[in-house]
């Protein structure tokens, strides 16, 4: 039998908005009974006291759904971005604006099920968790290519990058957060952070809950594979320097090559073997080992460069504004 509760968690939900002219409609259909208040399995109550629309300034007309939803239900607020900054950067604006003691995010696909928000919570308050990922307890409603993808994608960063990383396996866009927690992470997070990995950098409190992933409302994924890899190459990039120390391996590892190739060479020569003709093929091969240690070292160090001098010179990873309808630019001559 669920316990009572009297207390009421406040929630707020944030949803970045890129491609959701046809999808965001429904999904806060689906949120508004919860603006009402709501009880958990364990009887728990909660209420989502508002829901944040970030336009990421998509290639649709989703900014004209956004402004009807803000003034058709006050508990709709529609955060305005100046340009496209991502998911990520949007969720973390999203986060920043949050006034929630929980927040929720979600995505503007409608494959996350609003239903299982009270679980999410009965999950953080039963186990103590500062963050909780909704893990599926279904196959991704996406094709075999890109779920392939992601399980290696994640695998890699996993046993490879991830250095006292909350396990990247669990990292999914529909996860409940502590306001304090997500608020904060917005507050630091410099542009090309990845957002999981963020989390991760203030908290071991994590943990999943069951949720059960739908079809996407509309056809085609709002990500390509093109922007599949950049998530995962920001992933590497903010997971710390381990990425450094493979560059010593790889060149520790190159060396060794080239002194057993060599060892090797001299051996046969001395046992009176086949002399390969005037040295071309040990040159080449290690050339090309050298070269390609060379080149990889340089283009990931030139990489972690990149993302310290972005952070130096204080490039913003989002910059939000007043809805552009209310303001200059939005104001015609009659």
């Amino acid at each position: 039998m669920p316990t009572e509760h009297s207390y009421v968690h406040t929630i707020s939900v944030v949803v970045p908005v890129y491609l959701g002219e046809k999808t965001i409609s429904g999904i806060v259909d689906e949120l508004l009974p919860f603006v009402d208040g709501f009880e958990t399995a364990s009887g728990r109550r909660g209420v989502v006291s508002e829901i944040l629309l970030v336009n990421d300034n998509g290639p649709d007309d989703s900014a004209t759904v956004l402004r009807a939803l803000q003034a058709r239900h006050p508990a709709v607020r529609a955060i305005w971005l100046t340009r496209n900054f991502g998911q990520h950067a949007a969720t973390l604006a999203g986060m920043a604006s949050s006034g929630g003691e929980w927040i929720v995010t979600l995505d503007e696909d409608g494959q996350h099920d609003p239903a299982d928000i009270p679980g999410l919570l009965d999950v953080a308050l039963d186990r103590g968790a500062h963050v909780v990922y909704g893990a599926p307890t279904n196959k991704p409603p996406h094709g075999y290519l890109r779920t392939a993808s992601s399980r290696a994608a994640k695998r890699i960063l996993s046993v490879v990058l991830a250095e006292k990383l909350n396990d990247p396996n669990q990292f999914q866009s529909f996860r409940l957060l502590l306001g304090e927690v997500g608020r904060g992470v917005a507050a630091y997070a410099g542009s090309g952070v990845y957002l999981d990995v963020a989390l991760s950098w203030v908290t071991s409190r994590v943990t999943t809950a069951p949720v059960t992933l739908r079809s996407e409302g509309r056809e085609g994924s709002g990500y390509s594979y093109r922007s599949l890899a950049g998530h995962f190459w920001r992933m590497i990039l903010s997971s710390g320097t381990r990425g450094l120390r493979i560059v010593s391996i790889l060149g520790a590892v190159s060396a060794l090559a080239g002194i057993a190739f060599a060892v090797f060479l001299l051996v046969q020569r001395i046992a009176g073997g086949e002399v390969l003709p005037q040295g071309w093929t040990s040159i080449v091969t290690v050339s090309l080992l050298a070269s390609g240690a060379i080149l990889i070292s340089l283009g990931i160090i030139a990489e972690y460069l990149g993302v310290a001098v972005n952070m130096a010179m204080g490039k913003p990873l989002y910059m939000t504004m007043n809805d552009p309808d209310k303001g200059p630019l939005g104001r015609h001559d009659a």
